[in-house]
């Protein structure tokens, strides 16, 4: 894939931001994991600093797990705008959250975790994704990092790629050298004649796959898995010296 130009592919992004943080517990006890604190502010703001300063005027945020907590301290920021899509009578996983959204969504989005932690390498994120994007072969474009920029993380890995940047998942009890950041850009095609209510992107990703429509590209940034309170102290370390 080559490079577009430096014009972001969407205005908007959506954040998940409605799961019930049972990996992150104790501290989600009493508050929703986007606003459990790393580095002096919550997870949350850490996604939402990064994309306003990417350019991306627009958040859409997902809510579930402590909504109203979560809600009160989305409408303190100024940037980006914030468009709270409510899921509290029903959590509904990534997929049936973008689904829900939708009429938020313009075509494409991107969308990222409310948990993401980043340094950007020479370009933003949002510019290495937007870089790539071909809405005419893509359905899903997916960040993805190598295990040596991605810290805390001791998995096997998601993906391989080719050099065409079509994905291709790991096969079991093997290891694949890249890992999803949380981060892409999806299109309404990705989405079309999705299931009702709760369903995972992975249902709409497999379909791509098999169309040969889910691609990725690599990061030249840092990424840090942030999913259990373990994490949180090397993370800060590693920002710090960052």
């Amino acid at each position: 894939m080559t490079a577009k130009g430096s014009r972001l592919a969407s205005d908007t992004a959506m954040v998940m931001a409605a799961g019930l943080g049972k990996r992150m517990r104790p501290l989600t006890a009493s508050q929703p994991k986007p606003m459990v604190r790393v580095a002096g502010k919550p997870l949350i703001d850490h996604a939402l600093d990064r994309v306003a300063e990417a350019g991306v005027a627009r958040a859409v945020v997902n809510v579930h797990y402590f909504a109203d907590a979560l809600e009160a301290h989305l409408a303190e920021r100024d940037t980006p705008e914030i468009c709270v899509s409510d899921e509290r009578e029903m959590l509904l996983e990534t997929g049936g959250g973008m689904v829900h959204a939708l009429q938020h969504l313009p075509d494409p989005f991107f969308s990222l975790n409310s948990d993401n932690i980043w340094l950007d390498g020479p370009r933003d994120a949002f510019q290495d994704l937007s870089d790539c994007w071909d809405a005419q072969q893509m359905d899903a474009l997916l960040l993805l990092v190598p295990h040596q920029r991605a810290v805390n993380f001791s998995g096997p890995g998601d993906f391989h790629m080719d050099p065409a940047g079509r994905l291709r998942r790991r096969a079991p009890g093997r290891i694949a050298p890249f890992i999803f950041t949380g981060i892409q850009i999806v299109s309404h095609r990705l989405l079309r004649d999705a299931p009702g209510g709760k369903f995972s992107t992975n249902v709409l990703w497999d379909r791509a796959l098999e169309e040969g429509r889910l691609f990725g590209t690599t990061f030249t940034g840092q990424w840090f898995e942030v999913g259990t309170p373990d994490a949180i102290r090397p993370t800060e370390d590693a920002l710090t010296l960052g």
